[in-house]
């Protein structure tokens, strides 16, 4: 179907009105989780390998596979970021007695102090925007921002 680029502008500038305030959404989210920050222990680490620590400490054994699996990243990806928390002494990795190409996670005393502050650290962040976005929206609103989210992360 052939449109002229008079067609084509407009249509584009009609929607691209609407998803230039998701996109703006992702850019300042991307910013934020990407920065590393010290959680409450001296430690400075991204949002993304505290992350992953807070789900090793939850579910001590989970493998590489299964976080993958949870992140929708590939097993290379979740691999590098163990690295680096092995690295910082927050993990360690068990071999399965059955499989020895499969490793269990496990989180180290330190791990388990950084992830327990991270989730009081979260505790108090979800809460403070929650209060804050509260000023403008109400909380109907939320849930359908929250709604909306979850149906746009399960598209893919």
């Amino acid at each position: 179907m052939s449109s002229s680029k008079e067609e084509i502008d407009k249509v584009y500038a009609h929607l691209s009105s609407r998803i230039d305030t998701l996109y703006q959404f992702i850019l300042t989210y991307s910013d934020y989780i990407g920065k590393p920050r010290d959680y409450g222990t001296g430690l400075l680490v991204s949002m993304v390998e505290v992350h992953i620590l807070t789900l090793i400490e939850d579910h001590p054994g989970i493998t590489i596979s299964d976080l993958a699996k949870k992140w929708r990243r590939t097993k290379s990806a979740i691999s590098q970021n163990v690295k680096k928390l092995e690295a910082k002494g927050l993990v360690h990795r068990v071999r399965d007695g059955d499989n020895a190409k499969v490793f269990h996670l496990y989180p180290t005393d330190e791990g388990v102090r950084l992830s327990t502050a991270h989730k009081l650290y979260d505790n108090a962040a979800i809460l403070q925007a929650h209060n804050d976005l509260l000023r403008s929206c109400t909380p109907e609103e939320l849930d359908a921002f929250y709604k909306v989210l979850d149906a746009y992360s399960k598209r893919s």
